[in-house]
């Protein structure tokens, strides 16, 4: 049987590591531009307790989006082997493209998938490179996007990539600057033939949610008082994606897993976009609620405590670091199935089943 099958992966993790403490001389503002009224080290505290992260790591001020997304993209070649010039497309998801300093303008032209096979050196005129933006879901939509395309004929071959640098977009004066970071994550799909192992990609789900929950997460004004209104930065309505998430997330998982033929129980890892940790943890015990069943010790790996929220790179990140054996307590081998998953910004959510070969 023909299936799409991740044969290489790498990751690019910036070296810059940003602790919780880097914030407690901040002075964070409510979204009526008036200070919190509760001291620093409690703001940090009970963000901690909730997203789970200890610290989180940002790209130097000259490494862009796209530089990262090479890096990223170099590692995964050299796992996979493949050469370069045999690739037919290349999908680099990202949602803020290459953010110019200190104006904060994001460069998107040419498309940082450009910009990647321009930097690999690839002449290949048949290797189509475009960009993919999707919310934090992105990479995972750009994996999804990459089996259609095999199995419709038109690639055999692919590069997908997930590169962002948050870091460049975050208001200082919103606490919730503190859960966003900076990194990129890839890997090769080659399609071919599994024969009996049945490997692969087994089944994927997508779904866009786009009333009242488009503008969950957006660009917007500084919460700082007596700033400017030109600068725009990321913000989010953290109450409401986090209940759309819990409520939405679960079933698009369980969708997914009872379109590929895989029993909840056959799940080795759920590998979930890295958001915040008590969010995955209450979406993981939801789908596993929708099966009258609870959830493994260990079926859910994180990075998000050292790592952050690199948007569209904690799942590729994420998976490499499990792949190759660089999270403690976890591992994944041949013929394991692994369930990929992802909520944010549109608001999209997409699932992807995948049995290693």
């Amino acid at each position: 049987m023909m299936r799409s099958v991740i044969t290489g992966t790498g990751s690019y993790i910036p070296p810059e590591i940003i602790k919780n403490a880097a914030f407690k001389d901040h002075v964070f503002y409510t979204n009526e531009s008036r200070p919190l009224q509760v001291p620093i080290q409690d703001i940090i505290s009970k963000f901690k307790t909730i997203t789970g992260i200890e610290e989180r790591r940002y790209a130097p001020p000259e490494i862009t989006a796209s530089d990262m997304a090479v890096e990223a993209a170099r590692a995964a070649i050299a796992d996979s082997g493949v050469d370069p010039e045999t690739l037919d497309q290349i999908i680099v998801a990202h949602n803020y493209g290459n953010v110019v300093p200190v104006s904060h303008q994001s460069d998107c032209v040419p498309s940082l998938a450009s910009r990647v096979k321009f930097s690999l050196g690839i002449r290949n005129p048949s290797c189509i490179a475009f960009d993919l933006l999707f919310g934090c879901p992105g990479w995972l939509q750009g994996l999804i996007q990459a089996d259609i395309n095999c199995r419709a004929g038109v690639a055999s071959k692919c590069l997908v990539i997930g590169t962002e640098t948050l870091s460049k977009v975050i208001d200082p004066a919103d606490r919730d600057s503190m859960l966003f970071a900076d990194g990129a994550g890839a890997c090769i799909i080659e399609y071919k033939d599994t024969h009996e192992q049945d490997t692969g990609i087994l089944g994927s789900c997508t779904q866009s949610d786009c009333g009242e929950e488009a503008f969950y997460i957006y660009f917007g004004k500084t919460y700082a008082p007596a700033c400017d209104n030109y600068t725009h930065y990321i913000k989010m309505k953290g109450r409401k994606v986090y209940e759309y998430a819990v409520s939405q997330a679960p079933r698009a998982m369980k969708a997914c897993l009872d379109k590929s033929g895989i029993a909840i129980h056959d799940l080795k890892k759920i590998i979930i976009h890295q958001a915040n940790e008590k969010m995955d943890a209450a979406i993981v015990q939801e789908l596993y609620k929708l099966y009258n069943a609870q959830p493994p010790v260990g079926i859910m790996p994180m990075s998000i405590r050292y790592l952050g929220n690199s948007s569209v790179a904690t799942i590729p990140t994420l998976y490499h670091l499990v792949k190759k054996g660089l999270l403690p307590d976890h591992n994944i081998g041949s013929g394991d199935v692994v369930l990929f998953a992802s909520v944010g910004a549109g608001m999209n959510i997409n699932a992807v089943c995948y049995r290693e070969q």
